[in-house]
């Protein structure tokens, strides 16, 4: 009896030994945080590759079409002007002398018309005194003739005279043209943003090709949208029309519901820099409490496919080979799952299957320790 109960009592020793021995052996608990697989909304989104701009809907870098010394600065900057002021003129007395001596001259041809046809009516009624004497043997055939002749010579110097006196006329349409070109006024309601210039200056219009600063910088402040660029491989998801969330660097975190208005008709091809698509976006009913500044650097969101209802998880719990690691409260080890995905963003991934809603996802997957089959220990739970 003695013998048996050493026989069972030495292997016992010898398993609780290796279990103690496997106990110390055995790495720490890995400290880790998770978050339950839920039930939510997924959302694919296109966002801007590099920082949007806020643009004004209208804006004209002016410039008078000739050179000449400026004379008269009506506006400064930071004025709000309405269409047809006047922002700027150039030197013009003898242009405006020309829309003088043009606008007399019209006048004198209109004279000179007036009398032609005055002389020519004369004739004519002078061929029909004669016409009606020939008819009663009263006077020669050499004398009516010269009546009819001078009739009809009179309508044609009327006629004449009439064509010039419209030509005197275009006359002043041309000389107020070309004095028009001195004046620089607003094409639109809007605000100065820049003039460049002064009294006395001389102010020369750009060359072909050679861009110099405009005379004066106008902004229509009313109407601003967002232009931003966006990766060519996401251009065929990117319809007119598409829900938008926009963000400024001005205003924060807060967000401005918009839509796409407008993709350009073409991938822009810039050297040292990705193959992009512009996109424009117009904010929806932007608070007219807020500054709207063009210029201001914006980043979009276009909104591509909502799921609502459908089982999510953090994008970044989710490996390269498309598993992640769950926890598994009954053993406390991690275990790891392969999963089938559905919509995706870089906040949240749709689970098709390979998980159940609450399953403890492991979002420290990048820590060292934290593989299939170690201990865990839960950590700081995840917002």
């Amino acid at each position: 009896m003695p013998f048996s109960a050493r026989t069972w009592v030495l292997p016992a020793l010898a398993v609780a030994g290796l279990g103690v021995w496997w106990s110390l052996r055995e790495p720490d608990p890995v400290i880790v945080k998770v978050q339950a697989a839920a039930v939510g909304t997924v959302e694919e989104i296109v966002a801007n590759t590099r920082a949007g701009t806020l643009k004004a809907c209208r804006r004209a870098r002016l410039a008078p079409s000739i050179g000449g010394q400026i004379k008269t600065l009506a506006v400064r900057e930071g004025d709000r002007v309405k269409a047809g002021d006047l922002l700027l003129e150039l030197w013009n007395d003898d242009l405006a002398a020309q829309v003088t001596l043009a606008e007399r001259e019209a006048d004198a041809a209109e004279a000179r018309a007036r009398s032609a046809c005055l002389n020519a009516e004369n004739a004519e009624r002078e061929a029909a005194r004669q016409v009606k004497l020939q008819q009663r043997r009263l006077t020669s055939e050499e004398v009516l003739d010269r009546a009819i002749t001078g009739a009809q010579a009179g309508r044609a110097d009327c006629e004449a005279a009439t064509a010039t006196a419209r030509v005197s006329a275009a006359q002043i349409g041309l000389a107020r043209a070309n004095l028009a070109k001195t004046r620089l006024t607003a094409p639109f309601a809007g605000i100065v943003a820049e003039v460049s210039g002064e009294l006395s200056e001389y102010a020369t219009p750009s060359p072909p090709g050679i861009p110099t600063p405009p005379a004066v910088d106008l902004i229509d402040d009313a109407c601003h949208y967002v232009s931003a660029p966006i990766d060519e491989v996401d251009a065929a998801k990117v319809r007119t029309g598409a829900e938008v969330r926009v963000t400024l660097d001005a205003f924060g975190d807060r967000v401005f519901p918009a839509r796409v208005r407008r993709l350009a008709p073409y991938v822009l091809d810039a050297e040292k820099q990705a193959r992009t698509l512009e996109v424009e976006v117009e904010v929806i009913d932007p608070p007219a409490e807020l500054a709207w500044l063009a210029g201001y650097s914006a980043d979009v969101e276009i909104l591509v496919e909502r799921r609502e209802g459908v089982l999510r998880v953090p994008t970044a719990a989710l490996k390269p080979d498309g598993t992640l690691l769950i926890l598994d409260p009954a053993t406390g080890r991690l275990r790891q799952r392969a999963v089938q995905t559905g919509l995706a963003n870089w906040e949240q991934t749709q689970i098709t299957g390979g998980i159940e809603p609450g399953a403890l996802v492991v979002l420290s997957s990048d820590q060292d320790g934290v593989v299939d089959g170690a201990r865990a220990m839960l950590g700081e739970p995840a917002p």
